[in-house]
């Protein structure tokens, strides 16, 4: 395919709306034909099987999940105010390269991962460090679910088992899920992992009741608890009333500070899955209606937890921030968000599984047919993406750690600086504007800026790890769920 089919605006057939597997079926069993896909058929799974609103599931899964509850700990490195104006600025630049994602999808359609578009830019190699960046990153999420949802077991049975059996218990769960073929089948897991994460967040809140009718009408599960108690739970006793310690301004260290933007990255560090959740939707050019509700919606999530949690536990919160709220209300935020931490462990194993599945059987009838090499294929895929991220959450027991240094090492690396190589691909031929000068700083600036926060990030979250006091042994036994 040449540059100029790739750009030439999209044919509105090709982008039409995949019909439905109910009542539609023709003589021939085909259902459409795609350009990543190729023909499906109802042999076999229906691939172009997501509307917006399971878009928007899909896109707030990849996002309100882990993230979230390390946010407090970010605001306690920056301060409040500074904590949310950097939170706004990320995912500002974040929203405009989710927005690239789904204008590069409809001008190359056959576009399926962020490897293709590598491809585009930088030939073979940028096909194969792209894909192995997309893979690694999201096994590397779905092993930090599974640490958090042993964090979650341990606060919920007070430690009844060895911390390494959760880890795999976890991980079981997660390959059984993950193994749902399509995204459209996967939408309601997404719905209720994203629900449940919030909701835990936001019922600490609600039981306060000595908090201001403000603060009373505005929190999500560990908001209605850190107000409840005289103290959090990390904090030293002592006679009197607490007294949150909580900053409007701090001033952290350079390692501290890029430590914190690479989490706070991670947190809007769905970009690359855009491209393949878009390329499983019915229709294509609802993505921006998906997008734009999904980025609201996680950035007011983010505002309003991290800052009720941080201005009730000042510098004692905890990480993950459902620890902050002592042993019983720990248990109920757990208990409410586990589904969630687990849900964000299966949905983004499956991304990396998935992609892994299409490369090997890519332009062959088994991608799209239930033959014996399609189901072993999808099973070893899920299989060892699940495998890997068991070792990654049980080498690396340190959540806000394991957080911060996926976010530094892929994250920004997924979420920044290809975006800009994109719109430069597709508009540097355009006439030279005012505007088009504007957009070509601006793509320079977002690409030396990710490239920055990629190499200090990495050094920051490795020194962080290094330095943690809350370390354990890799496959320790170790009660991981009361670490600060």
């Amino acid at each position: 395919m040449n540059d100029s089919t790739m750009k030439s605006d999209p044919d509105p057939e090709s982008i039409a709306p995949a019909p439905s597997n109910v009542g539609e079926v023709i003589q021939d069993k085909t259902i459409q034909h795609d350009a990543v896909f190729g023909t499906i058929t109802t042999k076999g799974p229906n691939y172009r099987n997501v509307g917006w609103i399971g878009t928007l599931a899909l896109m707030m899964k990849t996002q309100i999940g882990l993230g979230v509850l390390s946010m407090p700990v970010v605001f306690d490195t920056f301060g409040l105010i500074p904590g949310i104006i950097v939170l706004v600025v990320v995912a500002a630049v974040t929203t405009w390269s989710d927005y690239i994602v789904g204008t590069f999808k409809l001008r190359h359609r056959h576009v399926y991962g962020i490897d293709d578009a590598g491809r585009m830019l930088f030939g073979k190699i940028g096909y194969e460090v792209f894909g192995a960046m997309y893979t690694l990153y999201f096994t590397f999420v779905s092993g930090s679910a599974m640490l958090g949802t042993s964090v979650a077991l341990n606060a919920l049975s007070t430690h009844g088992a060895c911390t390494a059996v959760f880890v795999a218990v976890a991980a079981i769960a997660v390959f059984c899920l993950s193994s749902i073929q399509t995204l459209g089948r996967m939408s309601w897991v997404a719905w209720l992992g994203a629900c449940c994460i919030i909701v835990s967040g936001k019922l600490h809140r609600n039981l306060v009741g000595n908090a201001s009718n403000l603060a009373r009408s505005t929190v999500f599960v560990i908001t209605i608890a850190v107000g409840l108690q005289d103290r959090p739970s990390a904090a030293p006793p002592g006679p009197g009333p607490w007294k949150s310690d909580y900053k409007l301004a701090n001033n952290p260290s350079f390692t501290d500070a890029i430590s914190a933007v690479s989490t706070l990255i991670f947190t809007y560090a769905g970009t690359p899955a855009f491209f393949n959740i878009v390329a499983e939707m019915r229709d294509p050019r609802l993505y921006n209606r998906a997008l734009y509700t999904c980025q609201i919606t996680v950035t007011v999530v983010y505002i309003v937890v991290a800052t009720v949690v941080y201005y009730y536990c000042g510098s004692y919160v905890s990480s993950p921030a459902l620890g902050s709220a002592g042993p019983l209300m720990k248990k109920v935020g757990y208990g409410i968000a586990l589904p969630g931490l687990l849900g964000s462990g299966v949905l983004l194993a499956h991304l990396p599984a998935k992609h892994v599945f299409v490369r090997v059987l890519r332009g062959s009838k088994h991608l799209t047919t239930n033959t014996a090499i399609h189901w072993v294929t999808w099973f070893g895929s899920t299989f060892s993406v699940t495998l890997v991220a068991y070792l990654v959450a049980s080498g690396i027991p340190v959540f806000s750690g394991l957080v911060s240094l996926i976010g530094a090492l892929f994250a920004s690396s997924l979420t920044l600086q290809p975006y800009g190589c994109m719109w430069l691909y597709d508009h540097w031929q355009d006439s030279r504007t005012a505007r088009w000068h504007c957009m070509v700083a601006w793509c320079a600036f977002i690409i030396l800026a990710g490239t920055f926060i990629t190499v200090a990030g990495t050094y920051g979250s490795i020194v962080a790890i290094v330095q943690s006091p809350d370390r354990s042994r890799p496959w320790s036994c170790a009660d991981n769920s009361n670490s600060t």
